[in-house]
């Protein structure tokens, strides 16, 4: 693996030994110190080893397959490192086994605090680093086609489908869950998914999102600098820049906080964009961007409490979206 990625040439691998092992959500991830015999300056001291749990191997799941596509389709075709070196990447289509061995950064980077909120300069880091990358794939003709694929605009109805039985079965066990506005909410929304999605099928102005920008999947470099690298890209698609904005502005922070921040942000995130690239996209085209966004965010905690996540989890976030299409007037677009 190291040969081939050019990292070993007169050395060889003496010892691996196993530094730290842990589970995820949905994967098992160790850490490797690596020794060698001879000269090997440039081969890493220690990886960072991510693959399948067994549990899983039955399943739908398809994480894993996912980003192990991301990483070698999409983040080697990239001028930079967005996310960590990938020095080997596997998908079994039989037995679904997976594994992606990467550069491990534990030494060179660290990431917010996980359960607490971002401070504004690391927000800021994250909103510039998700503008660099959304800039590098916007409107890039391999979009839909060596680079992930379009949505069939005949799918609608069977997504609308699902999402209605997923939400009856919500109101069905958690009958407390929503207030009859927000049901009412909820079914306009289902009405005008297919005017909304409009937006996307024009192919104008997209890019490939990572899907998971929580502040926590960001690792920022220690000593500053612009080397921000982001983590587990399963979710990644071709889709509205702002729906990654929205994602860890909207579901994952207090929406005091978020208000604070917000605008800041925002702006800090259209000027990134334009200083990479991005032409013929205002700041009034992402702040119409980011209202859509907000407004799908809705879902989100309906399919998480459809895959039977604990409701602590997933009703913060449901409050903390309908909190947010009443604070950007997302209402508007469903009349």
């Amino acid at each position: 693996m190291l040969r081939r990625r050019g990292l070993l040439s007169a050395s060889s691998v003496r010892r691996v030994d196993v530094l730290e092992t842990r589970e995820t959500i949905t994967a098992l991830v160790r850490r490797l110190r690596v020794a060698y015999d001879g000269d090997a300056a440039d081969a890493p001291a220690t990886l960072f080893v991510k693959s399948g749990l067994p549990k899983f191997a039955q399943t739908p799941r398809n994480e894993g397959r996912e980003e192990v596509a991301f990483y070698e389709s999409v983040a080697a075709a990239m001028s930079y490192d967005a996310a960590p070196r990938c020095f080997d990447a596997s998908w079994d289509d039989a037995t679904k086994a997976w594994h992606l061995v990467l550069e491990d950064l534990e030494d060179s980077h660290s990431s917010p605090k996980v359960g607490a909120p971002p401070g504004l300069g690391e927000s800021v880091q994250a909103v510039r680093a998700l503008a660099r990358f959304h800039a590098a794939w916007w409107d890039d003709p391999r979009l839909g086609r060596s680079i992930g694929s379009w949505l069939d605009p005949d799918g609608m109805p069977d997504f609308l489908s699902h999402f209605s039985g997923a939400l009856a079965r919500l109101a069905d066990r958690f009958d407390d869950a929503l207030t009859t506005s927000q049901r009412e909410l909820y079914q306009k929304f289902i009405s005008a998914a297919p005017r909304l999605y409009e937006r996307y099928h024009s192919h104008r102005n997209l890019t490939v999102i990572h899907g998971d920008a929580h502040s926590w999947n960001f690792l920022l470099p220690r000593n500053g600098g612009d080397d921000v690298r982001m983590v587990d890209w399963e979710g990644w698609t071709i889709l509205v820049a702002a729906m990654d904005l929205a994602y860890m502005m909207i579901l994952h922070w207090q929406p005091r906080y978020r208000r604070a921040l917000e605008p800041r942000l925002l702006d800090e995130y259209h000027a990134a964009l334009l200083n990479y690239g991005v032409r013929g996209y205002d700041r009034r085209a992402l702040d119409d961007d980011y209202r859509f966004a907000a407004l799908w965010q809705i879902t989100i905690p309906i399919w998480q409490a459809d895959s039977d996540m604990e409701r602590p989890f997933w009703e913060k976030r449901l409050n903390r979206a309908l909190v947010a299409v009443d604070d950007l007037g997302c209402r508007e677009l469903l009349a």
